[in-house]
């Protein structure tokens, strides 16, 4: 449940700690302390709280999860939560991370499908004069980080959707192809979900009452992260509306099968009223019917039934009913 406890002074890593240890090295004005957490149990988020003093409903939070994005002040603890995306094996799967900010800590409690933090650690230990400016520099590159990974999703979803689009536009399509269409339309739902509330988050951020957790010079790169998060909301409306549309004409495709179908059904019924009607006739019987004792009647008959037929059938083809 602890993936990782590291303490940095400087801008530098001082190596893997203990829980024993924050205490101590809190007093140090110079160093703060890393914490990462997977899934805590509630044994481990209750000593978590009192180690760094978090809040009660804060750390309720980020215990049970199922938060919406936020950011929210409690005392001198900053409280942010995030929606996490990824995709495995075809299907996108979301998760929650909850960061706690406050004077010399930063703790990060991950929940569900997310990416591990290690590459986030390596590029901000890889840029110690950033890193110096304390959690607030780590804030971002885990927000840039969760954000980032929102577009390779998106790009999975629209690649599929263009092979559908393109097989619909051909005609090869069944009901399964329908079923993924709105699989990924509520995939984009709770993407959306995930990245339109990082827009507030990331303008909260950017104002001067969050000034003890983020100093000047980190702010620009906030406003990347905004940037991004922008693009990501417009790239998910574009989706919507291309899903939309692909969905709107296999129902439209669908209803031209039918019809064709329907048509095709009726010219042949047309085709066969003719022999029915006539054979029909002759089946009653009657004793005075003079066909009946003609010598090519029946060689008659056929020959015009077959004939009206066949006249039938070639303007049917004609007109594409057939």
């Amino acid at each position: 449940m602890i993936v990782n406890c590291t303490a940095y002074a400087d801008g530098r890593k001082l190596g893997a700690i203990t829980l024993d240890d924050i205490p101590t090295l809190r007093e140090r004005p110079d160093v703060f302390v890393w914490l990462g957490l997977f899934e805590p149990d509630e044994e481990l988020m209750t000593r978590v709280k009192e180690l760094f003093g978090l809040h009660e409903l804060a750390a309720e939070d980020a215990h049970h999860a199922h938060q919406r994005p936020k950011v929210e002040l409690y005392g001198d603890c900053l409280f942010v939560v995030l929606r996490t995306a990824q995709t495995k094996d075809g299907k996108v799967e979301f998760g929650e991370t909850h960061l706690f900010i406050g004077p010399g800590y930063l703790v990060s409690v991950r929940h569900g499908a997310s990416l591990p933090y290690a590459t986030v650690r390596a590029r901000c230990e890889s840029s110690p004069n950033l890193l110096r400016k304390g959690p607030g520099f780590v804030l971002y590159a885990i927000l840039d980080f969760v954000v980032d990974q929102y577009f390779p999703v998106l790009n999975d979803i629209e690649d599929a959707v263009d092979d559908l689009e393109e097989r619909f536009f051909k005609g090869d399509f069944d009901q399964g192809d329908i079923g993924r269409l709105y699989e990924f339309k509520r995939d984009l739902v709770e993407l959306r979900r995930a990245a339109a509330p990082l827009v507030e988050v990331c303008n909260y951020l950017l104002t001067d009452v969050f000034n003890g957790y983020i100093a000047d010079d980190i702010r620009p790169y906030f406003r990347d992260v905004y940037d991004h998060t922008l693009r990501i909301n417009e790239a998910v409306e574009a989706i919507r509306e291309t899903l939309a549309l692909a969905l709107q004409i296999s129902l439209s495709l669908g209803a031209a099968r039918q019809n064709d179908a329907t048509k095709r059904l009726a010219g042949w019924g047309a085709l066969l009223t003719i022999p029915t009607m006539v054979f029909s006739i002759y089946g009653m019987n009657f004793a005075h019917m003079p066909e009946l004792q003609w010598r090519y009647g029946y060689p008659a008959l056929m020959g015009t039934v077959l004939a009206a037929c066949l006249l039938l059938y070639r303007q049917l083809k004609k007109t594409g009913w057939l």
